[in-house]
């Protein structure tokens, strides 16, 4: 007899008291007859001012088969906190996240989990129609067209609250800040099998959307810090080296002109802006060359983590594994 595949889902919640018991509903018949077995409900109460905590109180209490777990924060320290807790406490052999406020769908879960059984390690959804206004559709297409471009990561939808995963890849990722819109693209990078699946969406039933114009400065502030620490986590040098070397190329360039300028006899060129964007382009050149080796170096110091960690599978002889 094949042994139904445990599903954790994992709910972030702010602030949504009014939508936790048809969630609740969903989430229980999108489970009847769908040949996967719900291992546990975590629902994370992300320092909620209304009901949202005694919501869930109730529902722990006479909904058993929901096997809910609900934690709450002291205040609203954001969804990737909320996430990144929720990925330290599950233990079902897949992890399942959604946004409580319904705009996801549990019937999706049994889809998503068949693409993963194709080989990936995260599935992640896509609002290919999305009920939202366009002031949210326009920069959102943006962000993910920029996203996809610098993390080498081909996804419409980066920032879909239904994503499916493997329970190492989710126990893998480490989450700060406002980083949950860049989990593809983390786990991408630690060389963890991404794709993405069309989902369906469904227009907000209750409450307000808790995020403003001001997540579009904060996201592209984190897709820096994304790339940064990504790509050239292991090799800052390469990062502050190459703005370093683009500097005093800069520099060099505009101070040999000046050279040349003076042995023409064109003039002085102590009083010239030329003369002090050089030199300036020099020295803020050398410095990043600093700051790459001082980087190396620190990297060197605290490289310490076990490379068994980024094993995906072993096998052995039996003769020696005995």
């Amino acid at each position: 007899m094949t042994v139904p595949t445990r599903v954790s889902i994992l709910v972030p919640a702010y602030n949504e008291a009014e939508s936790l018991p048809a969630l609740a509903e969903a989430i229980l018949k999108a489970f009847e007859g769908n040949g996967l077995l719900l291992h546990e409900l975590v629902l994370i109460d992300d320092g909620s001012t209304d009901h949202t905590w005694a919501e869930a109180c109730r529902l722990a209490a006479t909904r058993p088969e929901l096997r809910l777990r609900a934690f709450r924060f002291r205040r609203n320290f954001g969804k990737a906190a909320a996430l990144d807790l929720g990925f330290r406490i599950v233990s079902g052999t897949v992890v399942v996240t959604m946004d409580a406020d319904l705009q996801d769908d549990p019937n999706e879960i049994r889809t998503m989990v068949s693409k993963l059984e194709e080989g990936y390690d995260l599935v992640s959804g896509w609002k290919k129609r999305r009920h939202d206004p366009l002031e949210k559709t326009l920069p959102s297409r943006i962000f993910n067209a920029t996203v996809s471009h610098f993390t080498k990561l081909k996804l419409h939808d980066f920032n879909c609250g239904l994503k499916t995963y493997r329970l190492p890849a989710a126990k893998q990722l480490r989450l700060y800040g406002e980083l949950h819109r860049f989990i593809p693209a983390l786990a991408h990078a630690q060389g963890f099998r991404v794709t993405e699946i069309a989902v369906t969406h469904h227009a907000r039933k209750f409450g307000v959307s808790k995020y403003g114009w001001k997540r579009y400065l904060r996201g592209f502030l984190d897709l820096l810090t994304v790339v940064a620490t990504t790509q050239y986590l292991a090799r800052p040098a390469h990062l502050f080296g190459g703005m370093g070397v683009a500097l005093s190329t800069v520099g060099l360039g505009t101070l040999a002109y000046l050279t040349v300028e003076w042995f023409l006899g064109h003039g002085p060129i102590g009083n010239r802006p030329l003369l002090t964007l050089g030199m300036l382009c020099v020295l803020a050149g050398m410095q990043m060359l600093c700051f790459g080796l001082l980087a190396e170096l620190l990297v060197r110091r605290v490289g310490d983590s076990d490379p068994r960690s980024l094993v995906m599978e072993e096998t052995s002889n039996p003769l020696v594994a005995s």
